[in-house]
């Protein structure tokens, strides 16, 4: 039997899910399964802004036998884990951080040995998930100890470090401790709770004094209970501290052996104007709750938008709506008029993002070029998508390229991505190569709330072109000391270091644009008035300025990164990985390897950092999939089946995907979608190669037609290698594959991509991408085909059945004991679906939306012998008589 010590942020004890579990009371504590933690504390210590946090957790097996123990800890994102150890009966195991090649390397060895060595990956939306677990014998007691740092950022005025608590269990000794120092004097102190009654409220003690600041939240065995001689914990939330510090100059300069960092964040400052381009995706994705909850936020911004600011919106589908030819004045009647404007807005058609993107630039360009904005004013372009480009310039590259072009370092751009379908590495990219940011929208009921809160964020620009100078004769390695805007309740945090170690003093310029001025002023400090300050030894931890640096560094180089290409994302990651190493952060270069007991030998297990492109919501089970096995690379999720003919099922909660053939005759029709409730079908034809394969000894079969019908509409489209017929109530219309086209009927959209592929979407409902495979009509075996790949599959019903149809619902499975196959490069293991145990096989299928030529490796889990008991019923129940 297994026992769960969950630890959530920053603390977290066990949680269970199953009333198998054997619960007991010991001295009036609950254990539950024959464990009991009797110890947890979080002791955080704040110098600078930098945090160093410590999460023990101390059990005792009060069972008479083995149990299996989890420590799960969720962390915030922007953290990176320093140390990692586990003392079972006084032997210590520690983890050790190595570079990812090495740790997978480690990893894999401990699977050919047939061990179902852990890897521990997962994300939500503020924090990423750390878990390692381990048996212990009867009466022995285990210490897990994790050690994280992070710079807080400050955020409308304030630091904040976020605290998830979630024992779900009574802890006999539970503490919360920070300690914060901060050299400029601390202004204020907040902490609060989401799980904080009127009686706990009194247990968080907090104080604050000069540069020292304390809080503590010790609560006793009764104070944690639902009710009076309840075993259930109240601790089950979020534990916020906020702070903020003085501020009697614009900045602030810190030395310590032979490193500085340099906080700035001035006050007072007159507003900048600003012109704002909203450029909103209205594809027909975006319909339902997604655009209601974009117009939500975008008439909440308009009541935000200051008189002396300028804006406008553009709409992109399958083409681009401009409200106004021009940016224009934010008074009470052109607010009154978008606001109606808004209200309006509904989706249609596909997803031209490029023709909107461009747009918007263009109109800033014009708008600057006919001094229509103040000349001291911040332009900020924020766009807005679910999906990926799928009309006009479809190719991410080349977007990237002509935006990069366009804008020219002249303006800032924000591209938000709505829910999971979107190419995140490309918005992110995108972003920051225009000195911007990605920002991921969860799909939720607050995903309104969360494009308000971003528009806050940057919605009160202080200065522009910010730049912090240092002597180039006295300072390297500086991190980012350019900036393209300053935002009021913001910081601006640089780190460096001193080619002489022995330097004692440093002078720093600063510049940027004000709406009236320029500020410009010089900031010098002397090593001997940081040294005064930094007596309080008690509240320091080791070289704190050192390790902010390289934090910083290892950031932002991670950041160049996601935007370079070649040589130069070569020397990045090379850099980041050396500063990780040597500093032990595990980062997305890192991984921490756990050695622990198992039976007579050790087992190893692996935490990896996850990135914001690889988030899919839904944490990832940890044997799911190895660290070399996990899919995150493919940037949207989707169902698809091409070639002869694979079936990619992907599942976004495992980051992963499942794949299966059906191997029929020619001539056999399929079913691959049948919706009843919006009368959507899709089936298709199968074809066979000219000749069975003398090789093989088979014949190879293909999608040669396929039938995608509305039954509501009265809509049917016939697709083969040669043409494309549509037939209605009006009459029939045929296209070839030679032709260009974008046709709009009432409910279908088809756009076709010359001799490539063509996209067709009929009213709402889900969008259909099909492939052209041509191959040369002299060749002796092959013939021309079909694949077909589902987007927004979401937008059908619950009772959606087929082939594909089947998995648009919600599924979930578990990768066990994964041990070498017949192919070493393919391991087998035992997937868990349904309550079925099937033999999977880990391998690759491709992807040829974007390269119908060559296409894309997806990796995935191959389900044997047509499916079986990976679909419901056999293969043949889906043979039906008719295209339609």
């Amino acid at each position: 039997m297994e026992s769960h010590l969950l630890l959530c942020v920053l603390l977290l004890i066990p949680a269970f899910a199953s009333s198998d579990f054997l619960v007991t009371h010991v001295r009036n504590i609950k254990v539950v399964n024959g464990i009991e933690i009797y110890r947890m504390k979080i002791d955080s210590k704040v110098t600078s802004r930098f945090a160093h946090n410590v999460i023990t957790s101390r059990a005792v097996n009060r069972g008479n036998i083995h149990k299996e123990v989890f420590f799960d800890v969720e962390l915030p994102k922007t953290a990176f884990i320093t140390n990692f150890s586990m003392t079972i009966d006084g032997i210590t195991y520690p983890g050790n951080i190595k570079e990812k090649e090495a740790a997978k390397q480690q990893y894999e060895k401990a699977v050919s040995r047939g061990q179902t060595a852990g890897l521990v990956k997962a994300s939500g939306r503020k924090t990423e998930k750390f878990t390692v677990s381990v048996n212990i014998a009867a009466g022995s007691k285990v210490t897990f100890e994790l050690t994280y740092e992070e710079l807080l950022k400050r955020h409308f005025g304030k630091y904040e470090m976020f605290i998830k608590v979630k024992p779900k269990q009574l802890v006999k000794d539970f503490e919360i401790e920070v300690n914060i120092f901060e050299p400029q004097g601390i202004s204020e102190l907040e902490a609060e709770g989401t799980f904080i009654t009127n009686d706990l409220q009194n247990v968080i003690k907090k104080s604050f004094s000069h540069k020292k600041g304390h809080i503590s939240f010790k609560p006793t065995l009764d104070q944690q209970r639902t009710c009076e001689n309840c075993s259930q914990s109240l601790l089950d939330g979020d534990f916020i501290v906020k702070y903020d510090v003085k501020r009697t100059t614009p900045d602030n300069l810190q030395i310590v052996n032979g490193y500085f960092v340099h906080f700035f964040a001035p006050t007072n400052l007159p507003k900048l104007p600003k012109n704002v381009i909203f450029i909103i995706d209205i594809s027909g994705s975006m319909s339902g709750r997604e655009i209601e909850q974009t117009r939500e936020a975008l008439l909440k911004i308009l009541d935000d938008i200051k008189e002396d600011d300028h804006f406008n919106f553009i709409l992109f589908g399958s083409d681009v709506h401009i409200w106004k030819e021009t940016l224009i004045k934010a008074t009470p009647e052109n607010l009154d008029e978008a606001r109606k404007f808004v209200r309006s807005i509904d989706t249609e058609g596909m997803t031209n993002l490029y023709g909107g993107i461009m747009k918007g630039i263009d109109m800033l360009n014009a708008a600057h070029e006919g001094n229509l904005v103040p000349k001291r004013s911040a332009s900020i372009i924020i766009m807005l998508t679910d999906g990926q480009p799928n009309v006009g310039i479809s190719n991410t590259q080349d977007i990237q390229t002509h935006v990069k072009k366009a804008i020219e370092g002249k303006y800032t751009l924000y591209n938000l991505g709505f829910g999971y379908g979107v190419d995140y590495n490309f918005l992110e990219k995108m972003a920051l190569e225009n000195k911007g940011l990605a920002r991921r929208i969860y799909p939720d009921s607050d995903s309104a709330l969360q494009l308000q809160g971003f528009y806050d964020e940057v919605s009160n620009p202080m200065l522009l072109d910010v730049e912090l100078n240092y002597p180039e004769n006295e300072i390297e390695d500086v991190t980012k000391n350019s900036f393209k805007h300053f935002y009021d309740g913001s910081e601006i945090v640089v780190a460096g270091r001193f080619r002489d170690i022995n330097q004692n003093s440093l002078t720093v310029d600063v510049k940027g644009e004000g709406a009236n001025d320029v500020l410009s002023f010089t900031t010098q400090q002397d090593k001997e008035q940081t040294a005064e300050v930094f007596q309080e030894q008690e509240y320091i931890f080791g070289d704190f300025i050192e390790r902010l640096w390289a934090y910083l560094t290892i950031e932002q180089l991670l950041e160049k990164r996601i935007a370079a290409t070649g040589e130069e994302k070569e020397n990045f990651t090379a850099k980041a990985l050396d500063l990780s190493l040597k500093y032990k952060f595990v980062t997305p270069l890192t991984s921490m390897v756990v050695t622990k007991p198992e039976g007579n030998e050790n087992q190893a297990a692996i935490a990896d950092k996850p990135t914001e492109a690889q988030a899919r919501g839904a944490p990832i089970v940890a044997q799911a999939s190895p660290a070399h096995y996990v899919h995150a690379s493919s940037p949207t999720w989707y169902t698809s089946v091409d070639g002869d003919p694979h079936f990619i099922i992907s599942v976004p909660q495992k980051e992963d995907a499942i794949c299966f053939n059906i191997n029929e005759n020619p001539g056999a029709v399929l079913s691959l979608i049948n919706d009843p409730v919006t009368g959507i079908t899709v089936n298709g034809e199968l074809i066979g190669d000219k000749k069975v394969d003398n090789d093989a000894k088979i014949q190879n079969t293909y999608f040669g037609k396929l039938g995608i019908a509305n039954k509501h509409l009265d809509i049917k489209v016939t697709v083969t290698p040669e043409k494309i017929t549509i037939q209605n109530e009006t009459g029939k219309t045929t296209f070839t594959w030679l032709d260009s086209v974008t046709l709009k009927q009432e409910g279908l959209t088809l756009i076709i991509n010359k001799k490539k592929s063509l996209m067709l979407s009929m009213s709402s409902s889900a969008s259909f991408v099909i492939v052209l495979h041509q191959v040369w009509k002299k060749h002796p075996l092959h013939k021309d085909f079909l694949g077909l790949y589902t987007l927004e599959s979401h937008k059908l019903s619950a009772q959606t059945q087929g082939l594909l149809g089947q998995f648009f619902h919600p599924i979930d499975f578990t990768i066990l004991e994964i041990h070498s196959g017949s192919d070493p490069k393919k391991p087998d293991a035992t997937m868990i679906f349904k309550n079925k145990e099937l033999i999977v096989t880990r391998g690759w299928q491709k992807d040829y939306r974007r390269d119908p030529e060559h296409g894309i490796d997806i990796p995935c889990w191959f389900v044997h012998n047509n499916g079986a008991g990976l679909i419901d019923g056999v293969h043949t129940d889906y043979i039906v008589s008719s295209l339609f």
